[in-house]
Protein backbone atom coordinates (compact mmCIF):
# COMPACT_ATOMS: atom_id res chain seq x y z
CA UNK A 1 0.00 0.00 0.00
CA UNK A 2 1.22 3.54 -1.18
CA UNK A 3 1.86 5.62 2.11
CA UNK A 4 0.26 9.19 1.87
CA UNK A 5 2.75 11.97 2.84
CA UNK A 6 1.17 14.81 4.22
CA UNK A 7 2.37 18.53 5.06
CA UNK A 8 0.67 20.21 8.27
CA UNK A 9 0.13 23.68 8.05
CA UNK A 10 -1.13 25.80 11.12
CA UNK A 11 0.30 28.64 13.20
CA UNK A 12 -0.01 26.97 16.58
CA UNK A 13 1.97 24.48 17.51
CA UNK A 14 -0.69 22.41 19.41
CA UNK A 15 -2.83 21.98 16.59
CA UNK A 16 0.47 21.03 14.17
CA UNK A 17 1.16 18.43 16.74
CA UNK A 18 -2.04 16.91 17.50
CA UNK A 19 -2.56 16.67 14.20
CA UNK A 20 0.65 14.58 13.58
CA UNK A 21 0.45 12.49 16.30
CA UNK A 22 -3.74 11.69 15.18
CA UNK A 23 -2.41 10.95 11.46
CA UNK A 24 0.89 9.25 12.22
CA UNK A 25 -1.30 6.50 13.86
CA UNK A 26 -3.46 6.20 10.89
CA UNK A 27 -2.22 3.20 8.56
CA UNK A 28 -0.92 4.47 5.49
CA UNK A 29 -0.64 8.19 6.45
CA UNK A 30 2.11 9.78 7.43
CA UNK A 31 3.33 12.90 8.08
CA UNK A 32 6.30 14.47 7.02
CA UNK A 33 6.53 18.07 7.85
CA UNK A 34 5.39 21.09 9.53
CA UNK A 35 4.74 24.31 8.34
CA UNK A 36 3.95 27.54 10.74
CA UNK A 37 2.67 29.82 8.37
CA UNK A 38 1.69 29.74 4.65
CA UNK A 39 5.18 30.97 3.39
CA UNK A 40 6.95 28.16 5.18
CA UNK A 41 4.15 26.04 3.81
CA UNK A 42 5.07 26.87 0.23
CA UNK A 43 8.50 26.56 0.92
CA UNK A 44 8.07 22.83 2.67
CA UNK A 45 6.18 21.75 -0.23
CA UNK A 46 9.24 22.05 -2.68
CA UNK A 47 11.10 20.66 -0.08
CA UNK A 48 9.36 17.62 1.08
CA UNK A 49 6.47 16.95 -1.93
CA UNK A 50 3.94 15.93 0.06
CA UNK A 51 1.18 14.09 -1.37
CA UNK A 52 -1.44 16.11 0.99
CA UNK A 53 -1.31 19.51 2.23
CA UNK A 54 -3.52 20.27 5.69
CA UNK A 55 -3.73 24.18 5.46
CA UNK A 56 -5.40 26.50 7.98
CA UNK A 57 -6.94 29.29 6.45
CA UNK A 58 -5.69 32.12 9.04
CA UNK A 59 -1.69 32.22 9.36
CA UNK A 60 0.27 35.10 9.33
CA UNK A 61 3.18 35.88 6.84
CA UNK A 62 0.82 34.65 4.30
CA UNK A 63 -2.71 33.15 4.39
CA UNK A 64 -3.64 29.35 3.52
CA UNK A 65 -5.59 30.53 0.56
CA UNK A 66 -2.95 32.06 -1.23
CA UNK A 67 -0.37 29.45 0.25
CA UNK A 68 -2.88 27.63 -1.98
CA UNK A 69 -2.80 29.18 -4.78
CA UNK A 70 0.66 29.01 -5.18
CA UNK A 71 1.37 25.30 -4.15
CA UNK A 72 -1.12 24.06 -6.52
CA UNK A 73 0.08 26.04 -9.70
CA UNK A 74 0.89 24.27 -13.07
CA UNK A 75 4.60 22.98 -11.60
CA UNK A 76 3.15 21.71 -8.54
CA UNK A 77 -0.46 20.54 -9.96
CA UNK A 78 0.15 16.92 -8.24
CA UNK A 79 0.18 18.38 -4.64
CA UNK A 80 -3.30 18.30 -2.60
CA UNK A 81 -4.57 20.97 -0.12
CA UNK A 82 -7.21 20.09 2.14
CA UNK A 83 -8.52 23.74 4.01
CA UNK A 84 -8.69 22.88 7.53
CA UNK A 85 -10.09 26.04 9.55
CA UNK A 86 -12.51 26.91 12.55
CA UNK A 87 -14.12 29.54 10.09
CA UNK A 88 -17.28 27.94 8.24
CA UNK A 89 -17.75 31.53 6.32
CA UNK A 90 -18.54 31.17 2.25
CA UNK A 91 -15.88 33.31 1.41
CA UNK A 92 -13.12 30.76 2.99
CA UNK A 93 -15.12 28.32 1.08
CA UNK A 94 -15.14 29.59 -2.06
CA UNK A 95 -12.04 31.10 -2.00
CA UNK A 96 -10.05 27.98 -1.25
CA UNK A 97 -11.93 26.03 -3.75
CA UNK A 98 -10.91 28.83 -6.08
CA UNK A 99 -7.20 28.57 -5.22
CA UNK A 100 -6.62 24.93 -5.92
CA UNK A 101 -7.97 23.50 -2.52
CA UNK A 102 -9.07 19.64 -3.52
CA UNK A 103 -11.51 19.61 0.02
CA UNK A 104 -12.32 21.76 3.19
CA UNK A 105 -12.94 20.35 7.00
CA UNK A 106 -13.65 22.47 10.32
CA UNK A 107 -11.36 21.83 12.66
CA UNK A 108 -13.68 19.95 15.40
CA UNK A 109 -13.79 16.71 12.49
CA UNK A 110 -12.87 13.78 14.01
CA UNK A 111 -10.25 11.45 13.89
CA UNK A 112 -11.77 9.57 11.61
CA UNK A 113 -13.31 12.27 9.12
CA UNK A 114 -9.70 13.58 8.94
CA UNK A 115 -8.10 10.67 7.82
CA UNK A 116 -10.81 10.15 5.71
CA UNK A 117 -10.31 13.24 4.16
CA UNK A 118 -6.73 12.97 3.57
CA UNK A 119 -7.50 10.08 2.03
CA UNK A 120 -10.44 10.89 -0.22
CA UNK A 121 -8.02 14.03 -1.67
CA UNK A 122 -4.91 12.15 -2.08
CA UNK A 123 -7.04 9.87 -4.24
CA UNK A 124 -8.15 12.99 -6.15
CA UNK A 125 -11.94 13.39 -5.26
CA UNK A 126 -13.51 16.44 -3.45
CA UNK A 127 -14.56 16.90 -0.71
CA UNK A 128 -16.49 18.88 1.43
CA UNK A 129 -18.21 18.99 5.09
CA UNK A 130 -21.81 18.55 4.80
CA UNK A 131 -22.71 22.05 7.07
CA UNK A 132 -20.78 23.97 4.37
CA UNK A 133 -22.32 22.51 0.77
CA UNK A 134 -25.50 24.20 1.07
CA UNK A 135 -24.21 27.60 1.21
CA UNK A 136 -21.14 26.76 -1.10
CA UNK A 137 -23.51 25.62 -3.76
CA UNK A 138 -26.04 29.13 -3.04
CA UNK A 139 -22.85 31.06 -3.88
CA UNK A 140 -22.23 29.39 -6.83
CA UNK A 141 -25.95 29.78 -7.61
CA UNK A 142 -25.92 33.30 -7.46
CA UNK A 143 -22.86 33.41 -9.55
CA UNK A 144 -24.35 31.71 -12.37
CA UNK A 145 -26.56 34.06 -12.74
CA UNK A 146 -24.30 35.56 -15.43
CA UNK A 147 -21.78 32.94 -16.74
CA UNK A 148 -18.67 33.51 -17.87
CA UNK A 149 -17.92 34.37 -21.39
CA UNK A 150 -14.41 32.68 -21.74
CA UNK A 151 -15.83 29.55 -19.41
CA UNK A 152 -18.65 29.07 -21.69
CA UNK A 153 -16.03 28.66 -24.52
CA UNK A 154 -14.07 25.60 -23.20
CA UNK A 155 -17.06 23.72 -22.75
CA UNK A 156 -17.38 23.80 -26.35
CA UNK A 157 -14.41 21.47 -26.37
CA UNK A 158 -16.26 18.89 -25.07
CA UNK A 159 -18.28 16.61 -26.63
CA UNK A 160 -21.57 16.14 -25.51
CA UNK A 161 -20.78 12.44 -23.44
CA UNK A 162 -18.38 14.73 -21.64
CA UNK A 163 -19.92 17.46 -21.15
CA UNK A 164 -22.72 15.19 -19.14
CA UNK A 165 -20.07 14.07 -17.29
CA UNK A 166 -18.98 17.44 -16.00
CA UNK A 167 -22.61 18.15 -14.66
CA UNK A 168 -22.74 15.07 -12.76
CA UNK A 169 -19.40 15.54 -11.35
CA UNK A 170 -20.41 18.87 -10.27
CA UNK A 171 -23.49 17.07 -8.38
CA UNK A 172 -21.14 15.00 -6.59
CA UNK A 173 -21.13 11.56 -8.43
CA UNK A 174 -18.02 9.21 -8.30
CA UNK A 175 -16.95 7.39 -10.73
CA UNK A 176 -18.78 4.32 -10.17
CA UNK A 177 -22.05 6.24 -9.63
CA UNK A 178 -21.62 8.35 -12.90
CA UNK A 179 -21.01 4.87 -14.79
CA UNK A 180 -24.34 3.17 -13.25
CA UNK A 181 -26.39 6.63 -14.34
CA UNK A 182 -25.04 6.01 -17.44
CA UNK A 183 -24.79 2.67 -18.17
CA UNK A 184 -21.10 2.43 -18.53
CA UNK A 185 -18.48 0.77 -17.32
CA UNK A 186 -16.41 2.09 -14.43
CA UNK A 187 -13.19 2.20 -16.51
CA UNK A 188 -15.08 4.42 -18.98
CA UNK A 189 -16.34 6.39 -16.98
CA UNK A 190 -13.08 7.61 -15.34
CA UNK A 191 -11.56 8.05 -18.63
CA UNK A 192 -14.12 10.62 -19.52
CA UNK A 193 -13.05 12.58 -16.09
CA UNK A 194 -9.72 12.28 -17.23
CA UNK A 195 -9.96 13.94 -20.63
CA UNK A 196 -12.40 16.42 -19.00
CA UNK A 197 -9.41 17.25 -17.04
CA UNK A 198 -7.32 17.72 -19.76
CA UNK A 199 -9.45 19.58 -22.26
CA UNK A 200 -10.07 21.82 -19.05
CA UNK A 201 -6.84 21.99 -17.87
CA UNK A 202 -8.08 21.34 -14.15
CA UNK A 203 -6.39 20.01 -12.08
CA UNK A 204 -8.83 17.53 -10.46
CA UNK A 205 -12.65 16.71 -9.44
CA UNK A 206 -13.02 19.60 -6.66
CA UNK A 207 -11.81 21.88 -9.87
CA UNK A 208 -14.82 20.60 -12.18
CA UNK A 209 -16.80 21.08 -10.40
CA UNK A 210 -15.92 24.57 -10.03
CA UNK A 211 -16.05 25.05 -13.49
CA UNK A 212 -19.10 23.45 -13.93
CA UNK A 213 -20.61 26.18 -11.51
CA UNK A 214 -19.34 28.90 -12.61
CA UNK A 215 -20.13 28.38 -16.49
CA UNK A 216 -23.66 28.18 -15.57
CA UNK A 217 -23.61 24.20 -16.62
CA UNK A 218 -25.10 23.02 -13.49
CA UNK A 219 -27.62 25.18 -11.54
CA UNK A 220 -28.65 23.92 -8.12
CA UNK A 221 -31.77 23.09 -7.52
CA UNK A 222 -33.92 25.08 -5.01
CA UNK A 223 -31.96 28.44 -5.33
Amino acid sequence: MTTIRVLIADDQVMVRQGFTVLLDAEPGIEVVGQAVDGLDAVSKVAELAPDVVLMDVRMPVLGGIEATRRITSPHAAQVKVLILTTFDLDEYVYEALRAGASGFLLKDASVEELAHAVRVVAAGDALLAPNITKRLIAEFSRMTAAPRAPLMERVGDLTERETEVLSLIAQGLSNAEIATRLVVAEQTAKTHVSRILAKLGLRDRTQAAVFAYETGLVRPAGY
